[in-house]
């Protein structure tokens, strides 16, 4: 009697311990499958380095610091635009969380982008890049890390137009971002 008490008790707090609470990670898991959804997640080694490229021991840091990158895209097309709009209600909802603190926010309500991080100073978990245009779509990317820091992401980004990027992986997110016709 003693053990099935003691067991369900730990059932019951088992279930209350595991948050319900919608998150930018349970969104990219349930939107993955999704054929309206381009999803790409890239790995570190997304540099290929040619033999003239050096890094130096900054761009070494931030190449290190840097985990995985994740974008999720929704494409807009004609019969579309309500699910993008609840979509990108969706987002902005997770992305005004808590844990969330956004560092810039540019543009308009039928476009624009948005930067947000995880973390403190030198110790940022993840960085969140939020676009959306209701003519394209929207895209979130999320850059997770270890002990990142705003210098390592902007060296990234530097490193992005120094190096031999892969953009072969890229071009979902290319067509999404382009204007339509």
């Amino acid at each position: 009697m003693k053990t099935t008490i003691l067991s369900i008790l730990g059932l019951m707090l088992l279930t209350v311990s595991c948050s319900q609470e919608p998150t930018l990670q349970k969104y990219f898991v349930e939107h993955a499958e999704s054929k309206d959804f381009i999803l790409l997640d890239v790995a570190p080694n997304f540099m290929k380095a040619d033999k003239k490229l050096k890094l130096t021991p900054e761009e070494q840091t931030a190449l290190n610091s840097m985990q995985k990158l994740n974008v999720l895209a929704l494409q807009a097309t004609p019969t579309n635009k309500a699910q993008l709009k609840a979509e990108q209600k969706k987002v902005e909802k997770l992305l005004k969380g808590e844990e969330y603190e956004e560092l810039m926010h540019i543009g308009a309500p039928d476009k624009g982008a948005a930067i947000h991080m995880v973390g403190e100073g030198d110790a940022i978990e993840e960085f969140v890049v939020y676009v959306h245009n209701q003519e394209n779509g929207m895209a979130v990317v999320r850059i997770l890390g270890e002990d990142m820091n705003p210098n390592n992401i902007m060296t990234l980004v530097g490193l992005l137009q120094k190096g031999n990027l892969d953009l072969e992986q890229l071009k979902p997110l290319e067509q999404l971002m382009t204007a339509k016709k």
